[in-house]
């Protein structure tokens, strides 16, 4: 089943009666879509204004980005929203319920550990030589009798030389992040002025996640999964690029940063 816009298939609907809810006449802030619910709006705890479909909606495109938490991202707030909130606001169905819950878990697991579902049992493995892409899953280890590698990359069983950091041998095996910044397009920024042979593509230095850049906006932007924000041209921190020269269009004092060969690795504390 597909949870994207489920909302709308049955719309769901506040009561009036309901005392516990702070119901209001303004309009949904998060109707992006304008398809104008018939609900009731009430506010949520930061003060926005929402219906129980248009609330679903927008924490739904939250976990399909890969986020484990549910933040407002109306301008200028950013005030974090519990699940308790979400699940009592967004009226959930008990099958929402176990998908939001199963997405945040595996999200979270993403976010805070370098870990991938193993193709010979679906159990999540976490990678502790990132430099390798030969990995151990141990529960298939146990069940088959013997050591049981799976590719980090392709993910599947694994075939050839190990260590190795680029490739296996299995067919098709390629690191579709570096081709991405590799043969993505330039772009032309049309609020920076002076930039010229920027790719449209870029790892996060921090986690390194693809970010790709809307050309409308500034040269800075804010990565999706670590929320580090960062000079699109040269790959600085803003705080190291912008604070410098106080310029968030202008050129980038160590000019335009050349296209990635290699994908950063999150080092969490």
């Amino acid at each position: 089943m597909s949870f994207l816009n489920s909302a709308n298939e049955k719309e769901k609907c506040y009561d009036p009666r309901d005392s516990t809810l702070k119901l209001v006449d303004g309009e949904d802030e998060f109707d992006f879509l304008c398809e104008d619910f018939k609900s009731p709006r009430a506010q949520m705890s930061c003060g926005h204004v929402v219906t129980p479909s248009s609330l679903t909606n927008w924490c739904l495109r939250l976990l399909k980005e890969g986020d484990s938490k549910f933040v407002c991202g109306q301008p200028k707030c950013d005030k974090e929203w519990s699940y308790a909130e979400v699940r009592k606001m967004a009226l959930l169905t008990p099958e929402e319920m176990e998908h939001f819950e199963k997405t945040m878990a595996l999200n979270a697991s993403k976010h805070f550990f370098d870990s991938k579902l193993c193709p010979g049992c679906n159990s999540s493995v976490v990678r502790k030589d990132v430099s390798n892409l030969s990995v151990c899953c141990s529960l298939c280890t146990r069940k088959k009798g013997q050591n049981y590698e799976f590719c980090w990359q392709c993910l599947r069983e694994w075939k050839g030389t190990r260590p190795r950091s680029d490739r296996c041998d299995n067919d098709g095996c390629s690191n579709e992040a570096l081709k991405a910044l590799t043969n993505c397009e330039d772009i032309i920024f049309e609020s920076v002025k002076g930039v010229s042979g920027c790719p449209s593509i870029r790892a996060c230095p921090t986690c390194g996640s693809l970010v790709e850049h809307n050309r409308k906006k500034c040269k800075n932007v804010i990565c999706p999964r670590c929320k580090t924000e960062f000079c699109f041209v040269c790959l600085n921190l803003t705080s190291e690029c912008a604070g410098k020269t106080s310029q968030y269009f202008g050129a980038c004092s160590t000019g335009v940063a050349p296209r990635q060969t290699s994908i950063p690795v999150w080092q969490q504390k």
